[in-house]
C-alpha cells in the first residue's frame, strides 16, 4: 500500500500529466503566433536543460557524462525535441492545437507498428483491433471540410506524422540505449542537446531571431509555462508517477491529454469542435485503450509535450 503522505504527491503529479501536458498545445500555438517554430522550441528546451542542472547540482547530483552517453542523448534529444517537437511546433502554424493533440494520440499505435516492422513483435489480438479502430479515427479526424479547408493543413497533418514517426523510433531506441544513471539528469543532456540543435535548425532555416524583452506579454507567459511547468514539473511528475504507479494507470494522460486541448482550445482561441471530430476521438481513444490494455503493446513516449 502506498504511503499515506505520497497521496497528495501522488494526485497533484496525475494533475500535471492530465492538465499542463494536455496544455502544452494551447501554449505551443500562442506562443507560435509570434515567434518562429524552432527558435521557439530550442529556447524552450535549451532553457528547461539548463535550470534541470542547477536543480540537480542543488541536489548534489553528478553531471557526469561518458561519451557513449552523450552521443546516445543527443540522438534522443533529436528524436524527441529537435525532430518530434519543433515539428509538432511547426505544424501548429497551419492546423489547431485541438487538431494537433487528436492526431498525436494516435502514437502508442504507430509505436506498435514499428515494433512489428523493426523487431518482429507479433500484435496481439487486442492491440489488431486497437489498430483497426485507431486508422478509422484518424480517417475520420482529417477527412472533415473544417481541417482540410484551412490554408497548409495538409502539410500540417503530413508534419504531425513525421514526428509521430521520430517519437516511435526514438521510443524503441532508448529502450536498449545507456543514458546516464539518473533520471534527471540523463533529461537535462537529451533537453539541452536538442534545444541547441533546434537553434542550429532554427539558423538554417533563416529564421528571424527577435529580442525577448520585445515579445508579447502572452508570449512570455507561454514560454514561462512551457518552460517550467511543461518541461520540468510535469515530466518529473511523470518519472515520479512511474516510480509508484502501474505504468497502465499511469498512460491514461494518453486519454486525457486529448481532452484537455480541445477544451482549453474551444475556450482560449474559439477553436471549433465539431460532432465528426468528437465521434473520431471516441473511436481513437478507444483504439489506444485496446493497444494499452495489451501489457506487450504499453510503450510510453518520454518528450511528447
Amino acid at each position: 500500500m502506498e504511503n499515506k503522505k505520497q497521496v497528495p504527491l501522488i494526485f497533484a503529479a496525475f494533475f500535471a500529466i492530465y492538465v499542463i501536458w494536455g496544455s502544452t498545445y494551447l501554449l505551443n500555438k500562442i506562443a507560435v503566433a509570434e515567434l518562429p517554430p524552432f527558435l521557439l522550441a530550442g529556447i524552450r528546451f535549451v532553457s528547461a536543460g539548463i535550470l534541470i542542472f542547477l536543480i540537480a547540482a542543488l541536489m548534489g547530483k553528478s553531471l557526469k557524462i561518458t561519451k557513449k552517453q552523450l552521443g546516445n542523448s543527443i540522438l534522443a534529444g533529436f528524436l524527441f525535441l529537435s525532430f518530434g517537437n519543433g515539428v509538432v511546433v511547426w505544424a501548429l502554424k497551419y492546423v489547431d492545437s485541438n487538431f494537433a493533440a487528436l492526431e498525436i494520440s494516435a502514437q502508442p499505435l504507430i509505436v506498435l507498428l514499428m515494433m512489428w516492422i523493426f523487431q518482429g513483435k507479433r500484435i496481439q489480438p487486442m492491440s489488431m483491433v486497437g489498430v483497426v479502430l485507431g486508422v478509422i479515427g484518424i480517417y475520420l479526424l482529417i477527412n472533415q471540410d473544417i481541417v482540410i479547408e484551412q490554408e497548409n493543413a495538409w502539410l500540417g497533418i503530413v508534419l504531425i506524422f513525421l514526428a509521430m514517426l521520430a517519437w516511435g523510433y526514438g521510443s524503441l531506441f532508448v529502450q536498449g540505449a545507456e543514458f546516464p544513471s539518473n533520471y534527471f539528469v540523463s533529461t537535462g543532456y537529451q533537453m539541452f542537446t536538442g534545444g541547441i540543435m533546434l537553434g542550429i535548425i532554427s539558423i538554417a532555416f533563416g529564421e528571424p531571431w527577435s529580442n525577448p524583452v520585445n515579445w508579447q506579454p502572452i508570449t512570455h507567459w507561454a514560454m514561462l509555462l512551457l518552460i517550467l511547468f511543461g518541461s520540468i514539473v510535469a515530466f518529473t511528475s511523470f518519472n515520479f508517477l512511474l516510480k509508484h504507479i502501474s505504468p497502465e494507470k499511469v498512460s491514461t494522460n494518453t486519454y486525457v491529454n486529448p481532452i484537455v486541448a480541445m477544451i482549453l482550445g474551444a475556450y482560449f482561441l474559439n477553436e471549433s469542435i465539431t460532432t465528426q471530430s468528437i465521434v473520431a476521438a471516441c473511436i481513437l481513444l478507444t483504439g489506444v485503450y485496446f493497444i494499452n490494455t495489451s501489457k506487450k503493446g504499453i510503450l510510453l513516449s518520454r518528450f511528447r509535450k
